[in-house]
Order: C-alpha cells, then structure tokens, then sequence
C-alpha cells in the first residue's frame, strides 16, 4: 500500500523563539521519498533531528521573529515491522499520565469491565468509548482530559484516545497514545489514536472510527497528547495562522468506471473495529 503524506504550516513568530516540531513520519516508518523544509523569506533553516526511544522524530529550530512557513511531504511503501517494547516501557504506560488519569476512572473502569480482559476488554472499552462520546470539532479545550470527556460526553480524536487509554490502564493493560495521518479521514487533520499492549503486541484502537487503521501513517508515541504535540515552542508567542494536513493512499490501480473512488485501505466502513490491527 502506497502513501502520501502532507502538511503545511505558516506561523508568525513574535520575537527569536525555540521551535520543537512533531510532523515527520516516525523513525522506521518505509518512507520512500520526504521532503520537510522551514523557511522565512529567502532564509532556509536546518533543524535539528531528535529521536525519542519511541521512534518520534522531533526537529527543533530557533526561529526569529516574522512568518515561518513549515511544509512536508513523504511517501510511505508497505508496513514498516514492529519496534520491540521493553519491560520498563509497558511499565510507564500503566502509570497515570497529565491527560490519562487512570487513577481517577479507577472504579468506573472496574464497574463497567469487570470480568473482561484481553481482546475481549479491547473490543469492549473500544465500543464504549465509540458510542458514549459525540465527535465535536471545536468545543473540547487543549487543557481537556479523560476525566473532562467522560463527563462531558464529547470531543475530538486526542479526547476519545485518552479516555481508550485510561480506562485500559486502569483495568491493568498498558496502554499509550499515537499521533498519526490518517487517509480518508473527514474532517482532515492530523489524527491521534490509543494503543492497547497485549501478548507482547501494540493493537490501535480508534474511538473515533472516522479513519481506516490499516492506512495510518506514525507520527508519535507517548504517554497522551503532551508527548505527541504537533509543534511546542519556549521563549515567545507564536501564532498559527494557517494549518493544512493531508493523506490518502494512492489506488493500486484505475477504477472501472475511472471515478476517482476512495481506496478501501482508506475507507472508514472497511475496517472492522472489532478485529486487532497493528500501527506500525
């Protein structure tokens, strides 16, 4: 499976400001061509790449002060294989995270699953979390967290993905959380999932069930969406002023009819969210 990758980024810097960037096919992801490039006016930066132990690439630049545009683009081939998960790695995905708080939904958790585990406890926190949250573009907060959106019954792909992670680590299943570009996904953006550890294998898990997971694209790993930002920055303001992301997997070959059909690799309604389905 063949796919394209993109996002486009125009910031505007108000003074010199440290800029740490999450956007770029995760380390081991078969990337065949990628092209990522910051520039202001005539000025080219180089960043510095940073690989965490998850395989994120971070790339981190000083930026000064006026309108920074940020554009990549990558072509991905195949699966890449699955990277090993240590001992202490599954440890700290057990642990309560700043946006995960497993500790909180403890008695929910054990209220609502008692007596599940394994795919069984996958399959049924994955059906819970699909069917008692509504997605809501622009009403959750950056700030929300697991707790935030079993209250309120709402939110975006990062929310339905803490509220998968907490309750799994709550029932005792390492659980973790994965930024990635997803094809086919309505409305396009970057897009975040949970990942579930069970039989010494990372399984995704899409609240949300607005994106195909066999056509996911790894951006980042980490505990919840702190570890996962798209871009952070330290030392000043920095204004988004324009953001676009796309994705879609390139057809194997041309429909019958020659409409341009969506790919059932890409195809939301394809994929049964019932079966495990590794991200690689």
């Amino acid at each position: 499976m063949q796919r394209v990758v993109t996002a486009e980024m125009d910031l505007d810097l108000g003074a010199s400001i440290d800029l740490i960037f999450q956007i770029s096919a995760a380390q081991g992801v078969p990337v065949s061509s990628e092209q990522l490039t910051f520039t202001q006016g005539d000025r080219v930066y180089t960043p510095t790449e940073i690989v965490d132990q998850s395989g994120s690439r971070l790339h981190r630049l000083t930026g000064e002060q006026g309108r920074l545009e940020v554009r990549y683009e990558a072509t991905v081939e195949g699966h890449s294989s699955t990277r090993a998960t240590s001992d202490l790695e599954a440890i700290t995905y057990l642990r309560p995270s700043r946006y995960c708080q497993s500790d909180e939904v403890f008695q929910q958790a054990r209220r609502q699953f008692k007596g599940i585990h394994g795919h069984e406890l996958i399959a049924a926190v994955s059906d819970f979390v699909a069917t008692s949250t509504t997605y809501t573009p622009g009403l959750s907060q950056g700030t929300d967290s697991a707790v935030t959106t079993l209250m309120t019954g709402q939110g975006v792909c990062r929310d339905y993905a803490h509220v998968v992670i907490a309750l799994l680590r709550a029932m005792d299943m390492p659980a973790r959380y994965a930024a990635c570009f997803a094809p086919g996904l309505q409305p396009m953006d970057f897009h975040a999932v949970a990942e579930a550890y069970l039989d010494g294998a990372w399984y995704v898990i899409d609240g949300t069930r607005l994106a195909n997971r066999r056509s996911l694209v790894r951006i980042a790993t980490g505990r919840d969406a702190a570890d996962c930002a798209f871009l952070s920055y330290h030392g000043g303001f920095v204004g988004l002023e324009r953001l676009r992301v796309d994705a879609w997997v390139v057809p194997d070959a041309p429909t019958l009819d020659g409409l341009d059909a969506l790919p059932v690799d890409a195809d939301p309604a394809a994929d049964d969210f019932a079966s495990l389905v590794q991200l690689a």
